[in-house]
């Protein structure tokens, strides 16, 4: 049987990190935003240079999800200063939790969540927290079935467009 395996991602990914980004990206967003944002959004966010910053900073990681050697999803967590709110040092951020479409519904989230939580909880933070569209109710299910609560709300700019974001941390209790 094959399994799907999760694992730790370098610079040598970052083309398929760039190609993993963007095709999830516009698979989850595209139907409910104008082309033009969805288009500019994917040029300017998925650069390789903001990519390689990115992978380069100390305080961030990424992890792939494969199938047959083919990459279904990925996951993106900060710590400290790279966290984009908060940067808070007891405090663990699950940026982009992201799976290739064909795949949804197969668990895949739920592994590279289960990944942030162990790491989590190999650190010791105090939370988790995360930012999740308020029109991604997919999203928001899959959070809240994991003990998240919501906490605030903030601002994502996707080209013209201010969306909302609904703000969500988890406390881990040791």
């Amino acid at each position: 049987m094959n399994t799907i395996e999760v694992y730790k991602i370098g610079l040598n990914e970052i083309s398929q990190l760039q190609e993993i980004g963007r095709q999830t990206f516009y698979e989850t967003f595209a139907e409910s935003n104008s082309e033009e944002n969805m288009q500019n959004y994917l040029a300017e966010g998925f650069t390789i240079e903001k990519l390689t910053s990115e992978i380069n900073n100390p305080n961030s990681e990424f992890y792939f999800a494969t199938f047959e050697n083919q990459i279904i999803g990925y996951l993106k967590i900060n710590f400290g200063e790279a966290q984009t709110e908060l940067k808070d040092n007891k405090t663990l951020e699950i940026e982009r939790i992201y799976v290739v479409k064909d795949f949804h519904g197969k668990s895949i989230g739920q592994l590279l969540y289960d990944k942030a939580i162990e790491i989590a909880n190999q650190k010791k933070v105090d939370y988790v927290w995360l930012g999740v569209w308020e029109e991604n109710p997919r999203a928001i299910r899959f959070y809240i079935k994991n003990g998240f609560v919501e906490f605030d709300k903030h601002i994502f700019k996707l080209g013209n467009d201010e969306q909302t974001d609904i703000m969500m941390k988890l406390n881990l209790n040791y």
